[in-house]
């Protein structure tokens, strides 16, 4: 259970005034004196079972944490030419060092990305653009598993201005630079902005963050790294 919010109630009455009297009991039958202490009981036992909860609802989640620094996005760099259709083969970020071949992930059956099947492969969503095209390229990683850190572990450790490439079956290398690092409820998740073209060449990175849900076995938020084209090579 979360604190309540600065300022809220907290649950606890007003203390009694500096030098005062504490506050005193009216004077009562046996039988109201007897139902008072059942009274008591019965919140004791209330309050009890609410820190069981609380205990049993911390030991169900844990967390990786948000993204170290967000800035917010920029457009692309004037005058990149984007690059030409073609599939894009290896991934590197020196800054966190990684240096990865990558799969094509297409749509399940229920219309949804597919995830790679390998956990240190990251994979290119194939019915996009591919990185350097005009629109928005998506790359997405797992970023853990069972056996621990998987490719995109440290992805939300990046900064902007970091440089991440990736080289094409064309023999071409694309080059981009970090523009945003942000973090999303997957019930919220930002479709159009991952997805969609903004009018320059972009690639998103997107993996899984933040609470862990031992019960659902996944993680409630995605980070997404944004990048855009500044060179070809």
């Amino acid at each position: 259970m979360s604190s309540p919010a600065p300022g809220g109630d907290t649950g606890s009455g007003p203390s009694p005034p500096l030098g005062g009297d504490p506050p005193s009991w009216p004077a009562s039958s046996q039988a109201e004196r007897g139902q008072g202490r059942w009274w008591l009981a019965a919140i004791v036992l209330i309050v009890a079972a609410a820190v069981i909860f609380t205990v049993a609802v911390s030991s169900q989640q844990r967390s990786l944490g948000g993204p170290l620094v967000t800035a917010g996005r920029q457009g692309g760099t004037p005058g990149i030419r984007p690059a030409a259709r073609s599939v894009p083969l290896t991934l590197s970020i020196p800054a966190i060092g990684l240096s990865a071949p990558l799969s094509e992930l297409g749509l399940n059956q229920n219309h949804t990305v597919q995830v790679p099947v390998n956990f240190q492969e990251p994979g290119w969503y194939e019915f996009g653009p591919s990185p350097g095209q005009l629109g928005s390229s998506v790359i997405l990683g797992h970023v853990d598993s069972y056996q621990g850190p998987a490719v995109f572990f440290r992805l939300r450790s990046l900064r902007p201005g970091d440089r991440v490439e990736v080289t094409l079956a064309d023999g071409v290398t694309t080059h981009f630079v970090v523009r945003e690092v942000a973090m999303y409820l997957k019930t919220k998740f930002p479709t159009l902005s991952v997805y969609g073209s903004h009018g320059y060449s972009g690639l998103q990175l997107v993996t899984c963050g933040g609470v862990f849900d031992t019960q659902t076995r996944s993680y409630l938020s995605n980070v997404v790294v944004y990048t855009s084209l500044v060179s070809t090579s």
